[in-house]
């Protein structure tokens, strides 16, 4: 079954637009990796200035072949590179263990 990658981003409320803005110019990049299935960026409502960034995987190996490559592409860059939006990260690893879907009408 598919794995699923947490990462758990602490943004203050004033670098939230910041990092809205900078998955946003990298949309589609993910989506052509190979073993991905799902992404979500998901905002914090209430009690919390974490974001989670919600992928999910066919099995570790593509994750980490996304994290060797296309994923560690984007986050080197040269010395003009912007500071993150985050004050901390963390990522949680979690096996699917049971899914559901809507059932057809």
């Amino acid at each position: 079954m598919s794995i699923v990658k947490i990462n758990v981003l602490s943004v203050p409320a004033e670098q939230r637009e910041t990092l809205e803005k900078r998955f946003a110019s990298r949309a589609g990049v993910v989506e052509s990796s190979d073993g991905f299935e799902w992404f979500e960026l998901l905002r914090p409502v209430e009690g919390t200035d974490d974001y989670l960034v919600y992928t999910r995987w066919r099995d570790e190996e593509s994750f980490q072949a996304w994290m060797e490559g296309p994923m560690k592409s984007a986050h080197q860059g040269g010395g003009d590179r912007p500071k993150p939006a985050s004050s901390s990260a963390a990522v949680w690893s979690f096996e699917v263990a049971q899914q559901a879907a809507p059932k057809s009408a």
